[in-house]
């Protein structure tokens, strides 16, 4: 959080509206985003869902599938319906992957299966807001040090040289990117690059970061982007980063 100058109080990271039936696990979600350093609206049930989210305008929804009035899918429909493009988060205690695609389908933009780490919820806020504000940005560029990817026109270029990436390079490259500072690892990397058609094994991961680096390694560049954790994953950090 950064000091507001005009009352040295902190501000918020951004505002949150977090929707659960169950009052154990929604004030253990709003304690912890609060801690965590979010501004955060609850919500019990649908109804109440939507009247907040078209009133108060949250910077993203932590939304449960299900709820007594209606399932989440269907909050998540009016809200889009009345022409509002906030992200939403999926709670759902099912791990079923149609759950999942009508999730994305209805327009949500990431989900979590109960039960869930705090630290993951946190995080993946943390990248739908990267991801959702970078798309908002003036110029629809993503820049890391010296590395950019214009998304518009489907272009990288590092240090101002043009580089040719596959569709899914590009697609591994750019979930790297929003989640700058962050380790990754190969099932997320597989489950957001891949999505749903790839059954395969997690080596996959391996022979494309691979691709990449050698792909970034431009002539007089700044030095390797991607970091390996290893037993852990990969993080997109450039060498001088403070993080």
């Amino acid at each position: 959080m950064t000091p507001n100058p005009q009352t040295d109080q902190p501000t918020s990271e951004a505002r949150l509206l977090v929707v659960d039936d169950e009052p154990n696990i929604r004030d253990l979600l709003a304690s912890s985003l609060r801690f965590a350093g979010f501004d955060v609206l609850t919500a019990e049930d649908g109804a109440s869902a939507f009247h907040l989210a078209t009133t108060k305008h949250p910077d993203l929804i932590v939304l449960d599938v299900m709820l007594p009035d209606m399932d989440g899918f269907t909050v998540t429909r009016r809200i889009r319906d009345a022409g509002l493009r906030i992200p939403v988060l999926f709670l759902t205690a099912r791990d079923d992957m149609r759950d999942k695609i009508q999730g994305l389908t209805v327009g949500g933009d990431d989900y979590v299966t109960k039960p869930f780490g705090l630290e993951e919820v946190v995080a993946r806020i943390r990248a739908i807001l990267r991801r959702t504000m970078a798309s908002d940005g003036d110029d629809g560029i993503l820049r890391i040090a010296d590395l950019e990817m214009d998304e518009d026109a489907h272009e990288v270029r590092r240090a101002g040289e043009e580089i040719d990436l596959s569709p899914t390079e590009f697609k591994l490259l750019r979930y790297l990117m929003i989640n700058e500072g962050r380790v990754v690892s190969k099932m997320q990397i597989l489950d957001h690059v891949w999505e749903y058609d790839w059954d395969g094994e997690a080596a996959i991961v391996e022979s494309y970061i691979s691709y990449l680096r050698r792909k970034l390694a431009v002539p007089g560049n700044s030095g390797d982007l991607i970091h390996t954790r290893r037993g852990v994953g990969y993080m997109l950090r450039a060498e001088n980063s403070d993080r």
